[in-house]
């Protein structure tokens, strides 16, 4: 069954490692900030589910997918790179490619630390829409905004220098709020820190 927020709903497939986290926290900020939802595999954690099933799921559950592919270097401990992030971008452009009508409308951007250098890992992607953040949080937030803007033709997204001012006074917030729900701004899941985001944008917007 189609989800009722597919049109609104956004894959985030990327690191999840406290290195990539102001980039995360920053991009789903900015996804809710211009009106959508962020989706990702740490909003459920459920043990009976094998996790590629749960990332169909979520991915049939999305019209737009932001692609992190900027990891590449070698596991310390295997001396492997890992493929999630490559792996989940490819069953997105499958579910576009082969799936249903609604499938086919997705749309995806696709992130790398430098302009063009996914050619020499990945050069199949070639004509995606591929946009280099340089490791910058507010590169982050402008990117993920004018994608969505202009994938989605919603004319009532902030501009990107808007979004990121408010995402300054958000984390100046912060831990006030995550105090106030007898949280710790360093302990927030997936879970924890949507929801403030989106009660915070809720309350600065009302």
């Amino acid at each position: 069954m189609p989800s009722p927020h597919y049109n609104d709903n956004v894959f985030i497939n990327c690191p999840f490692d406290s290195v990539y986290k102001p980039l995360f926290n920053a991009m789903i900020f900015t996804v809710y900030d211009c009106g959508f939802i962020p989706r990702c595999a740490l909003e459920e954690d459920d043990a009976s589910e094998v996790r590629i099933d749960k990332i169909y799921s979520i991915i049939a559950g999305c019209r737009y997918g932001i692609h992190d592919i900027s990891r590449t270097e070698l596991d310390r401990d295997s001396g492997l790179p890992r493929f999630n992030m490559p792996l989940e971008l490819g069953i997105f452009l499958g579910a576009k490619r082969f799936g249903v009508e609604e499938q086919k409308r997705k749309k995806c951007l696709v992130l790398d630390r430098e302009q063009y250098r996914y050619q020499q890992f990945i050069s199949d992607i070639a004509g995606q829409a591929i946009r280099a953040h340089n490791d910058t949080p507010e590169i982050v937030v402008k990117s993920v905004r004018n994608w969505l803007r202009t994938a989605s033709r919603r004319e009532t997204i902030p501009s990107g220098g808007i979004i990121w001012e408010r995402y300054q006074d958000f984390k100046r917030d912060l831990p006030q709020i995550a105090q106030e729900g007898r949280l710790i701004a360093e302990e927030l899941i997936f879970n924890d820190y949507t929801w403030i985001v989106a009660q915070w944008l809720e309350i600065k917007s009302g």
